[in-house]
């Protein structure tokens, strides 16, 4: 690209000074490098669960042990 040549183009319509400035400042986020994501936390309600290993092997008696507190 050569420095004269426009970065983008309107192909279609007329926007308005505030449209163009919209569209550029959306390129120009857009553009930017994306940040590490944010650290998801946990709720309480699932911190309150049972452990994965938690659950109880099949066989007979296995629905009535499940609901059991460990």
């Amino acid at each position: 690209m050569s420095a004269e040549e426009p970065l983008f183009r309107i192909v279609r319509g007329v926007p308005t000074a505030e449209e163009l400035a919209a569209l550029v400042g959306a390129l120009a986020l857009r553009s930017r490098p994306a940040g590490p994501p944010p650290p998801v936390a946990g709720s309480a309600w699932a911190r309150s669960a049972r452990p994965a290993g938690a659950t109880p092997a099949p066989g007979h008696g296995a629905w009535r042990a499940s609901g059991l507190p460990r």
